[in-house]
């Protein structure tokens, strides 16, 4: 059991037999009455954002969350990863993987999160190395200060970039807001 005082971004909690991480806490201490604990949280199945208070003091359940290494292999409407440990293959849909789609390049090492011996979803590292296959030519005289144009990796996500990025050109995007970080040199 964790106690509010417990509480952390990212901790994993289980409320009526459903796993949620928390997103954002906050301890509040109002004038009169008892100390209380307003969180944020995700639900880990289902992605839904909820708020919640919690007295001070009040516990929770530790989930029984399982986290393994795994590598994705490939998407042929469903997600497949390969875990690292024992070599099975396990498949996730898309509703489990989420936006973690717009960044599954073959052969990415991720955390793969069981709950009851069930696949609920992934974690991905910070940044991951993409291909361009698709990019505009950067237009001559266009040299505006900080101008940006769209381009289209090797899984179909779309980004901005600055101008002097062009096709077939590698790049590391960061995985917690999809932006563009830099140019990788081969």
């Amino acid at each position: 059991m964790y106690d509010t005082a417990q509480f952390r971004r990212g901790l994993k909690i289980e409320i009526d037999n459903v796993p949620w991480i928390i997103v954002d806490f906050q301890h509040v201490k109002p004038g009169k009455g008892s100390a209380i604990v307003r969180t944020r949280l995700k639900n880990l199945v289902t992605a839904q954002v909820v708020d919640k208070t919690f007295r001070s003091g009040d516990k929770v359940d530790v989930p029984d969350i399982e986290e393994f290494d795994a590598t994705y292999l490939y998407n042929d409407g469903e997600f497949h990863f390969m875990n690292q440990s024992n070599y099975e293959e396990i498949s996730l849909d898309e509703e489990a993987v989420g936006d973690a789609k717009n960044y599954l390049v073959e052969q990415l090492p991720v955390s793969l999160l069981m709950f009851r011996g069930r696949a609920i979803g992934i974690d991905l590292p910070n940044f991951i190395v993409a291909t361009i296959t698709y990019c505009e030519p950067g237009v001559a005289g266009n040299t505006a200060q900080g101008a940006t144009k769209p381009v289209t990796i090797t899984t179909g996500y779309t980004l901005q970039v600055p101008l002097y990025i062009n096709e077939t050109d590698k790049l590391k995007i960061d995985t917690r807001d999809g932006s563009f970080v830099e140019r990788v040199k081969e």
